[in-house]
C-alpha cells in the first residue's frame, strides 16, 4: 500500500507530459489540415527509373547468371 501514492503521482506526471506534448503538436500545426491526409491515397507515385543496361559482354553474362527461371 506504500506504493500506491507513488504510482498515482507517476500517472498523473505522465498524464500532463502528454497533454503539454499534445498541446505543443496544436500549437506549432499539425492538425491544421484536414482535407490532405483524406486524399493523398488517390494521388499517384513517382515513377521508378528503369534499370541501366549492363555495359560489357561481362555483365551481360553476370546478369544472365543471377536471373533464376521458373519452370
Amino acid at each position: 500500500m506504500n506504493i500506491l501514492p507513488l504510482l498515482i503521482l507517476c500517472s498523473l506526471s505522465l498524464g500532463l507530459v502528454f497533454l503539454a506534448v499534445f498541446f505543443w503538436w496544436v500549437k506549432s500545426g499539425q492538425h491544421e489540415d484536414l482535407v490532405t491526409p483524406g486524399i493523398r491515397v488517390l494521388f499517384e507515385d513517382a515513377p521508378v527509373p528503369p534499370k541501366p543496361e549492363p555495359q560489357s559482354e561481362q555483365d551481360n553474362k553476370k546478369t544472365q547468371n543471377q536471373t533464376i527461371t521458373h519452370e
